[in-house]
């Protein structure tokens, strides 16, 4: 039997035209094994039926753990607006070389 992928697994990239076994994270352009759909304004800030994009596990991970939900919802809610982050610059410019596909990053406590 098949395993059965979370609702909030995407196979595919969207407009990228990749076959869905080669999806690509569309923050930092990789392709990866797996995607998993972001709200560019996050559920709790009245994003749940707003525009999603693709990206890979290290990059969801790492934008919650660096930047508050309601500063994505406020100053990043394109995925343009939140390539040019000021507080992902620098991971941005590891992951892109790097071929890390997990990443275990904890959210800060408040």
């Amino acid at each position: 039997m098949p395993r059965r992928r979370s609702r909030n697994q995407v196979q595919e990239s969207a407009g990228t035209g990749l076959p869905a076994g080669e999806p690509q994270c569309q923050l930092c352009e990789r392709q990866v094994r797996q995607v998993s759909r972001h709200h560019l304004v996050p559920r709790e800030e009245g994003g749940r039926y707003g525009p999603t994009v693709a990206l890979c596990q290290p990059c969801h991970s790492t934008i919650h753990l660096l930047v508050p939900n309601r500063d994505l919802a406020r100053k990043y809610p394109t995925l343009e607006a939140l390539r040019g982050a000021e507080e992902l610059q620098k991971y941005l410019h590891w992951v892109r070389r790097s071929r890390v596909e997990r990443i275990s990053n904890r959210r800060r406590k408040p």
